[in-house]
């Protein structure tokens, strides 16, 4: 696939929206469909106009207003915006473009993005493509809007890495799978004959490490997104947890049983080399590096029952930071350093939640009877995570299946797979 995208942004003030605890109530914004050339809206402007719609939608934090409302868009992004038209209809925001295909075939795109409170074009850009990429390139323009209207960091042009699971519970299939964020262009990475288990994608997002169990041995493999070919990094026997990629992605950590010992260790992807960073008789695990690579936060029984930790990237300096009631598993740092998600169980049920970096501030976003495997979208604002329900008398029920929540703990969503779902991994933006 080929595409170009540029965009200038333009430095006026405009409207943002502040996200912090507690529901946000969603910006207005007009989204008109796409037009050709001549003026009249395309098949493919409809497309993109309601890809970025429903990216937006999606987030909570936008609501598109009904085109049905809309009394006489732009025929062109070129053309200023008659705003006496759009303040009635209640948006805040418009965007208009263009998006068609041009003679030699290629998906020639042009967006304006105005603020019709202060009546200023916000941002605008051009971009192109062979035609497979109108949804990346309308991914593309949601992240934009998103970051113009937010301050944050899109999270829309990012791709899922998952578990893929069918067939019944005594012989249930595992397969990786990718798709878009949005549940789209989805595809099989793996053909389902060996067991996979923890998929986590590299800093690049063009690699994905995992386990693979073959002949009961777990092995860890990484993929390539794009061929699908595989490498195999080592065998590792009695490994309890996925490796994870360090920020650079040169090394992996993961944690190793040896001797009734499980403890956390680092490997450097260059060398292969192993490096043990803790050493005691408890259980280690689930370790996650922090975005700057100078420290790793983890769960360990060693206090008793199973809490949060944090050390240096060397292993020293070791802290304990969760002192809530229950037992924490599965610490992921965000993407913005200042908290880490955790799977959380207590009375019987489990939760996902968050906390700041020293322990302070633990919410609970999300909980159900099996709810695990919290993953960051790249911004740091939303968590993805899996469900299971329970199972019935006869055996059947324990259906799996992706949601995610902002982190405010509003706009709980499901991910429709065409399976089962579990183990989700969040890409890092595509571009």
């Amino acid at each position: 696939m080929i595409m170009t995208v540029m965009v200038a942004g333009v430095a006026h003030a405009q409207l943002r929206v502040v996200i912090t605890e507690g529901q946000v109530a969603p910006t207005p914004i007009a989204i008109a469909d796409f037009t050709g050339p001549d003026g009249e809206v395309t098949e493919i402007g409809r497309q993109m106009s309601a890809i970025i719609s429903n990216d937006l939608e999606s987030s909570g934090l936008f609501q598109p207003i009904d085109s049905a409302a809309f009394i006489s868009p732009p025929k062109a992004p070129s053309i200023r915006p008659n705003f006496s038209d759009w303040t009635p209809v209640g948006a805040k925001g418009l965007l208009v473009g263009s998006a068609y295909t041009d003679e030699n075939g290629m998906l020639q795109v042009e967006f304006v993005l105005w603020d019709v409170v202060t009546q200023k074009d916000i941002t605008q850009g051009s971009g192109n493509s062979d035609p497979a990429g109108l949804r990346q390139l309308s991914h593309k323009i949601a992240d934009y809007v998103y970051e113009e209207f937010t301050g944050d960091t899109g999270y829309f042009d990012t791709q899922i890495v998952y578990v893929a699971e069918s067939g019944s519970q005594s012989q249930r299939v595992k397969r990786l799978a990718i798709m878009d964020q949005d549940g789209h262009n989805h595809r099989y990475l793996t053909n389902g004959l060996d067991l996979v288990l923890t998929p986590r994608f590299s800093p690049t997002a063009n690699e994905v490490a995992y386990l693979n169990y073959f002949n009961e041995e777990p092995n860890v493999y990484l993929l390539d997104v794009f061929t699908a070919r595989t490498e195999r990094l080592g065998s590792f026997p009695g490994m309890t947890f996925a490796p994870r990629f360090g920020p650079d992605g040169d090394k992996l950590i993961m944690s190793l049983a040896k001797d009734g010992l499980t403890d956390i260790y680092e490997m450097d992807m260059r060398t292969q080399s192993i490096t043990q960073l803790t050493k005691s008789a408890s259980i280690d695990t689930s370790p996650s590096y922090s975005p700057d690579g100078k420290r790793i936060v983890f769960n360990s029984d060693r206090g008793g029952s199973q809490q949060l930790y944090v050390m240096n990237a060397d292993g020293s300096n070791v802290k304990r930071i969760s002192y809530g009631d229950g037992r924490y598993a599965t610490p992921v740092w965000s993407p913005r350093g200042d908290i880490v998600a955790f799977t959380k169980m207590t009375g019987g049920t489990f939760y996902i939640g968050v906390m700041n970096i020293d322990g302070t501030g633990e919410r609970l976003l999300a909980q159900g009877f099996l709810v695990e495997g919290p993953t960051w979208a790249p911004n740091g604002r939303v968590l993805m995570y899996f469900k299971q329900q329970p199972f019935k008398d006869d055996g059947s029920g324990g259906k799996t299946a992706l949601y995610r929540v902002d982190i405010t703990g509003f706009n709980e969503r499901r991910i429709i797979t065409p399976s089962d779902a579990s183990d989700p991994a969040w890409s890092p933006l595509l571009r």
